[in-house]
């Protein structure tokens, strides 16, 4: 009853819902595209090329993300700091390590481990990009660390699903064709686009909570 006699308050938290929610949308986004892209490039035929192309792609898809968290959560100031770049380096890192793991060990121990390695990478990335975007002295952030192992273990099922639909799913729905005026169209949705559609939704649901533990949403 206090609250609905606090209309300010309310509204305090529905604005913070709003912002929660558009910035995990946001965060997903980015994560899935600089994500999808780099394990399209490398999870094939890998060059040198490829290689390069696609860590690029993965820290600069990091640096964004970063900077959306920190946008979010305080000033975003300047994003080249040495702990707010560390944070994109970590996640950088970490999922270079995952598909490492992955690729070495092979078939669903591999993603399983692979798994597993990335959730302890997550959750310290997390930790690591809570106190570089800080608005509040280290001593007075209290949350465990243990709150960050949920949103991690969601990204890194998302991950999963994309080496299984790689490693596992070797099929294909196709539409029958579709005759235009000037041409045909064929729908085809092969299980990667499955994977990474897997793997947006479980980004999104990653971010939100993070977002609804620190804003208080």
């Amino acid at each position: 009853m206090s609250v609905l006699r606090q209309p300010g308050v309310l509204g305090q938290t529905t604005r913070r819902r709003v912002v929660g929610v558009t910035a995990a949308l946001t965060a997903a986004v980015v994560e899935t595209l600089a994500v999808g892209l780099w394990f399209g490039l490398v999870v094939g035929t890998r060059s040198a090329t490829t290689a390069l192309a696609g860590l690029g792609i993965l820290f600069c898809g990091s640096l964004l993300r970063a900077g959306v968290f920190g946008a979010t959560v305080s000033n975003l100031g300047d994003l080249l700091q040495p702990r707010r770049l560390g944070a994109a380096l970590a996640l950088t890192a970490g999922w270079i390590v995952w598909l490492f793991v992955a690729e070495q060990l092979g078939g669903l121990r591999g993603i399983a481990v692979a798994t597993a390695v990335l959730v302890g990478f997550l959750t310290v990335q997390f930790a690591i990009e809570r106190r570089a975007f800080r608005r509040r002295p280290p001593t007075c952030d209290s949350r465990p660390i243990g709150t960050l192992v949920l949103p991690a273990t969601l990204l890194a099922v998302g991950g999963a699903a994309l080496l299984a639909t790689v490693w596992f799913a070797d099929w294909a729905i196709v539409s029958p064709p579709l005759a235009l005026e000037v041409t045909t169209i064929v729908v085809r949705i092969e299980a990667l686009q499955i994977g990474v559609a897997v793997f947006a939704l479980l980004a999104f649901l990653a971010h939100q909570q993070r977002f609804q533990r620190v804003l208080g949403a």
